[in-house]
């Protein structure tokens, strides 16, 4: 294609000098000069003397001195050779736009993967590599990963008289014939001593990823995308590529567990070209060629998908399942954190759910569970539950480093191994308080993105580190609005289809957690006519039962049966029998307890409770410390001091777990009021304002607890 020439600007002459006529001396007397020999003229200027213009300036009076373009030979206009782009002034003979020293030159082609037999041109030379030797026979030729061509051995000679397998050789195609299915090349070796080589790859239209179905299988497409996953496997490398309609998984094989196509990483832009399969009913590409795309192309497509994304992404602004201001007011919260985890899923991102290990917290891990597995296993394949996620319990309230440390390793092995994205950490019925920031400063240094659902007492610290962060207090709400309640909603607005599957969630949370919000009575009513209140409660009991033996397992599959979401039967059975157990093994631990509960009426005239769990309490069993000091905190105000504002304090060598009631105390504060005045102490902890517990140097014991008991005694207590 021709454009202007750059040089004279498509004049095809340069103006070197320019000025008065030196002949006329630019006079306008109809441009005559004063005197002239008219012997000297010539025919045509005595014809411009005759008819009064100046010969030079032909009556303008001005003179120009041109000089023809060079660079486009006057023409105006060049042309850029095909082969090198450099600038030309002509097209050759045969009408091709290639210059004199790439005509003189011979051109080598390279086949791109995606070129077939019908791509083949005869007596032109292409670039191939010697892929096997057959005695008496010659050499087959692969011109690709598809095309392969006999060289007969008598056209063996020097310089190719020694090939051996994976050498690279230059011949011409020397006749092409075809017999049926079968195409057979006569392939002849060549040295030319100047050549240049020119990449052809086959003309293909772009399809949209979204478009494909079952009917193209076997049909040959050309996809523009961004790598989000590369997978090594035993056999091919798996590179799951999206464009603005969806993503596909395409398959490159090299040989057996060998990376394909190595200089394609995660993130980039690809065009992909290769053969639609069926794989268990599911889209594969088989690759023929994977390249990446050029600057402005990358720019453009990944803009593309991004905001493709963007839109698919956003959540469902379902109603709330109850009537509540706090829900209401944390709604465009909620939605953001719905919106970020459907975005990390439509990214092929593998998402990790951490949660408390007691009732509230595996109801809230559930909520979500349910929520994105169909969306996990519709966006990367049945199997893509099993790695791009995993629910993990927390036996702290908090982010331990412990826990981050392993997931950090993990999701790193998984990178280096699997070419897996770092994962995004759904922190649930954990993640608000400052304890937290240690662990989050593990995951940002790795670009693990956090996003948390909570109802302990937050502090604004941690907000740095997190995408969104929901919890009741940031609204004017508190801890009785679970984060059970909270889950279920997201849930419902990550996946609506969901929500007759974990409406009783909410109601098994709130009751795990004694909530006393107007929130809860209303998700209990909602299963009142499939739960009674006391099966709810025996749910959240044989929850923290089955969760203290499982540790840090996830129970996948038992935690469902204890819900009722798999066979009622089972349920039932299961429910009651934890539940036996569960309640023996309390009441065992409280014997031995109950007789040792010191009690003391603090000057605010609280009633304090304490009871030493490492002396008087059975160790490394169920009720761990947490649970034997709430169930003792359960008798003394619900049958010792019922009405009065009471304190209980399990106590252990380095610990103090806290519960109370008409107690307006604040555990956070006090916390960190005692570890700023009790220097050395290690003081650490938190939960909710009136229940909590406090960690510390076995050391300072009892300075703190001493310490803990003033301040305790300082809170207000709720009057009637």
């Amino acid at each position: 294609m021709s454009e202007k020439c750059s040089k004279c600007r498509g004049e095809g002459f340069l103006i070197l000098e320019s000025g008065p006529c030196p002949k006329c001396s630019g006079t306008v007397s109809a441009g005559k000069s004063k005197s002239i020999n008219l012997m000297d003229l010539s025919e045509k200027n005595l014809s411009s003397f005759v008819n009064g213009a100046c010969d030079t300036c032909g009556g303008s009076g001005m003179y120009e001195k041109k000089q023809k373009c060079e660079d486009c030979r006057g023409k105006g206009e060049t042309y850029n050779c095909t082969r090198c782009g450099r600038s030309i002034p002509y097209l050759n003979t045969n009408g091709e736009e290639i210059c004199n020293a790439c005509l003189s030159s011979s051109v080598v082609f390279v086949l791109d993967n995606s070129c077939d037999y019908d791509d083949l041109e005869s007596g032109k030379l292409y670039k191939g590599c010697v892929d096997g030797m057959v005695a008496g026979l010659g050499a087959f030729i692969k011109l690709n990963d598809s095309i392969k061509g006999l060289m007969h051995e008598k056209n063996f000679e020097a310089p190719h008289a020694n090939l051996q397998k994976g050498d690279e050789i230059i011949i011409q195609l020397k006749n092409i014939s075809r017999q049926g299915r079968d195409t057979k090349l006569d392939l002849v070796p060549k040295k030319p001593s100047n050549f240049q080589t020119v990449t052809v790859e086959k003309e293909i239209p772009v399809t949209l990823i979204g478009d494909l179905t079952a009917k193209d299988n076997g049909k040959t497409v050309k996809m523009l995308g961004e790598v989000l996953q590369i997978k090594q496997t035993g056999g091919p490398t798996i590179f799951t590529i999206a464009d603005e309609s969806g993503q596909v998984p395409c398959a490159g094989f090299e040989s057996a567990g060998k990376r394909s196509y190595v200089d394609i990483l995660n993130g980039m832009a690809v065009a992909a070209v290769g053969e639609v399969n069926l794989r268990d009913n599911a889209i594969q590409i088989e690759l023929m060629s994977l390249k990446q795309l050029s600057e402005d192309e990358t720019a453009s497509l990944l803009d593309r998908v991004e905001k493709a994304i963007d839109i698919r992404a956003e959540p469902h602004d379902v109603s709330f399942l109850v009537d509540s201001p706090v829900l209401e007011k944390l709604r465009p919260t909620m939605l953001q954190a719905a919106k970020e985890i459907r975005k990390a899923i439509l990214r092929s991102r593998p998402i990790i759910l951490r949660h408390h290990a007691d009732a509230d917290g595996i109801t809230s891990a559930i909520a979500i569970e349910k929520a994105i597995l169909p969306l996990i296993r519709e966006t990367g394949g049945s199997d893509a539950e099993y790695r791009a996620y995993k629910r993990s319990p927390s036996k702290a309230p908090f982010y331990e480093l412990m826990d981050v440390v392993k997931d950090v390793s993990y999701a790193v092995e998984d990178e280096i191994r699997f070419g897996q994205p770092m994962p995004m950490v759904v922190m649930v019925d954990n993640g608000s308080t400052e304890e937290d920031i240690p662990a989050y400063k593990h995951t940002q240094v790795y670009g693990m993105d956090i996003v948390v659902i909570d109802h302990h007492h937050p502090d604004d610290a941690a907000d740095e580190y997190l995408l969104a962060h929901v919890n009741p207090y940031k609204v004017g709400g508190d801890f009785g609005l679970t984060a059970g309640m909270l889950c279920t909603e997201v849930a419902r607005m990550i996946n609506p289809d969901v929500s007759d599957q974990i409406v009783h969630l909410a109601a098994v949370a709130g009751t795990g957690d004694r909530s006393a919000a107007p929130e809860f009575e209303q998700y209990v009513d909602l299963v009142l006519g499939k739960y009674t209140p006391e099966h709810l409660k025996e749910m959240a009991m044989a929850l923290d039962y089955e969760q203290y033996w499982l540790k840090f397992g996830s129970g996948v599959g038992i935690i469902e049966d204890i819900l009722d979401m798999r066979d009622h039967e089972t349920h039932l059975k299961l429910v009651k029998m934890l539940c036996e157990q569960a309640n023996g093994m309390i009441k065992d631990q409280l014997d031995v307890s109950l007789p040792n509960v010191k009690t003391t009426t603090l000057k605010s005239g609280a009633i304090l409770n304490t009871i030493d769990v490492e002396q008087f309490a059975h160790k490394f069993t169920f009720p761990p410390p947490g649970k034997t000091s709430g169930e003792i905190h359960d008798i003394m105000c619900n049958v010792r001091y019922p009405g009065q504002p009471v304190i209980t304090l399990g106590l252990g060598p380095d610990f103090a777990v806290i519960r109370s009631k008409k107690v307006l105390m604040n555990i956070p504060q006090i916390v960190r009021e005692l570890r700023e005045e009790l220097v050395g102490s290690g003081v650490n902890g938190g939960g909710h304002l009136v229940v909590g517990s406090i960690k510390f140097v076995e050391g300072a014991a009892d300075v703190v607890i001493s310490r803990l008991i003033e301040k305790l005694g300082e809170a207000d207590v709720e009057t009637e």
